[in-house]
């Protein structure tokens, strides 16, 4: 399993930790009107998932934000935001922060998404920072499990890698 801290302290990460090759593993997530997204329903596309703990915090934020500007210049890639956020709360971000085209999915009702990647922060029940390319045909060609919870993820490596599983 991927070493992680979140400010500083080791944290238990529960579920499969996903590498380069592996064929993606399925999930469902709650959208913010409460419907039911799963892996299948973005089939055909390349994913980018961007892993926050919580979208209200700054580095979240700032996340969430670069990663739709730059993906939205990448033909036939898909930004999904997961957090174990409430998706009201989801919802009120977007609103809040005047984004139209931002997909956030919420995972706490089933810690789906938690356990098929291995994100799921045992002792905070957050998702750990990280970032998933997965390609049109349900490969994944780009894992990382950022290190510290409260540090940015590598944003150049994770657009590039969008760019070349088209």
């Amino acid at each position: 399993m991927a070493n992680v801290t979140f400010k500083g302290n080791p944290v238990t990460l529960i579920g499969d930790e996903v590498k380069v090759g592996d064929q993606a593993p399925d999930f469902t997530v709650l959208a913010n009107d409460l419907s039911p997204v799963t892996l299948a329903d973005t089939a055909g596309k390349v994913r980018l998932i961007s892993v926050v703990p919580s979208i209200d915090t700054g580095v979240c934020d700032a996340q969430t934000r670069r990663f739709n500007e730059e993906a939205a210049k990448v033909d036939n890639v898909e930004v999904l935001t997961i957090s174990a956020d409430l998706p009201f709360a989801q919802k009120r971000w977007c609103a809040a922060a005047g984004l139209e085209n931002v997909k956030t999915l919420s995972d706490h009702r089933d810690f789906s998404f938690a356990k098929a990647y291995g994100v799921g922060i045992k002792e905070l029940r957050l998702l750990a920072r990280s970032v998933f390319v997965i390609d049109s045909n349900d490969k994944v060609t780009y894992v990382e499990y950022v290190g510290e919870g409260t540090d940015h993820p590598d944003y150049v490596a994770a657009i590039e890698a969008a760019k070349a599983a088209n």
